[in-house]
């Protein structure tokens, strides 16, 4: 049968301290009390500083107490700075990912994960989220409003083939990476739960120039018709490469190459930090709250310049 370990009580500890005084040895100690050698030199190392040398039982109780309380909750943010950053950029509209992308280039001595943001969002709420609030309800703030962090699932292949042809974003020119030469895109559809009507984005990676185009249904037909609608009205040495997800609309690929000659490329299989730009954009496009009716109407959309590392 295993063995249960527990903690050492008031009692164990003020025992520990009687034994100290009388000049016994560990082993001794342990003996009296019931505990292994090592428990008992453990709790010495960690409640009896070579600073002091005095081992007191009320203070390594609460301590001991203390550190039960808190274990597995490691705070977020402690920087004052830095959270006031967070807080405040939150009021403006911004996501974790905008806000940790601006808080090094504002203030290049801070670095900070949108992570670290997401955590310290959420581990203002007991019991999963579903508690009350600690403070300011930041949650509120992020533009999905999740009232709990949901693992990311993977949903189940639907068994329709692959798309013919495709060429990997591990081909794709090196000069992409950067953003440093303006001509690359990415391409995106939006759904919207309230309407069949779908959005076709394609935004240029070094501008954040944004296309929208409504297309009614997502079928590769009418989706190759959009984007090359769209990009036949951009100047050719400005519509360099297209990088798209592996969803059925894009199965047009090859003509969108034959019409614009622009070359096209896959991301891998759910990999949407890929097209990061895109998926960003898209995010902002739903922030926007614009009425349905003018919302799906939207043609052409020139979104403010964000800075190449946000």
């Amino acid at each position: 049968m295993a063995h249960t370990y527990q903690q050492l009580n008031i009692g164990e500890r003020e025992s520990i301290e009687k034994g100290l005084w009388e000049g016994k040895s560990l082993r001794s100690i342990a003996l009296s009390i019931g505990r292994s050698p090592g428990t008992v030199s453990r709790e010495l190392k960690r409640n009896c500083p070579a600073s002091r040398r005095q081992y007191t039982p009320r203070l390594a109780q609460e301590r001991a107490t203390a550190r039960i309380m808190t274990r597995g909750k490691r705070p977020r943010l402690k920087n004052d700075f830095i959270r006031s950053y967070v807080q405040n950029r939150l009021g403006q509209g911004y996501s974790p990912e905008q806000i940790a992308g601006r808080l090094s280039v504002e203030f290049s001595i801070y670095r900070i994960s949108h992570e670290a943001i997401y955590q310290y969002i959420y581990a203002q709420y007991r019991r999963g989220g579903y508690g009350t609030c600690r403070g300011v309800n930041l949650r509120a703030f992020l533009r999905r409003r999740h009232k709990v962090r949901h693992p990311k699932k993977i949903p189940y292949v639907i068994e329709r083939g692959a798309l013919q042809e495709r060429i990997s974003i591990d081909e794709r020119p090196e000069e992409v990476s950067d953003r440093s030469i303006p001509g690359h895109w990415e391409g995106d559809s939006i759904v919207s739960r309230q309407s069949l009507v779908r959005l076709n984005t394609l935004v240029e990676r070094t501008s954040g120039f944004v296309c929208i185009s409504k297309v009614s249904s997502g079928s590769g037909k009418e989706t190759t018709r959009a984007v090359i609608r769209r990009l036949c009205r951009i100047p050719r040495r400005l519509r360099k490469t297209l990088t798209v997800d592996n969803g059925f609309e894009n199965a047009g690929h090859k003509d969108i190459l034959k019409s614009l000659e622009t070359d096209v490329y896959f991301a891998h299989p759910y990999h949407s930090w890929e097209r990061g730009t895109n998926e960003n954009t898209n995010g902002l496009i739903r922030q926007m709250c614009v009425p349905k009716t003018v919302y799906l109407h939207f043609t052409l959309l020139l979104l403010c310049r964000r800075p190449k590392n946000n």
